[in-house]
């Protein structure tokens, strides 16, 4: 009867050390192909809100934007030069 509690001690041992070393490999390869990645490229997966130059009316990411008086810019050339109509 040991000998029986035993075999099926082991086998639920194997199966949690497979288990928890098919997790860490997943890990592992998630942040090999994030780090392969351009850094561009990885950015873009994250979802940011777009804004609208007032001159140009180009779109943009809020966090590359220049907020001057109320009005976003694509730069402060084109803050300087006011809105477009």
């Amino acid at each position: 009867m040991r000998f029986f509690l035993f075999i099926i001690l082991i086998i639920i041992l194997m199966l949690a050390i497979r288990m928890f070393a098919g997790r860490v490999q997943t890990l592992f390869k998630n942040m090999q192909s994030n780090a392969s990645q351009p850094p561009a490229t990885r950015q873009s997966q994250a979802s940011e809100a777009m804004v609208q130059c007032a001159h140009c009316h180009i779109h943009l990411p809020r966090s590359e934007a220049c907020l001057i008086h109320g009005k976003t810019w694509c730069s402060e050339e084109h803050a300087r030069l006011g809105q477009k109509q």
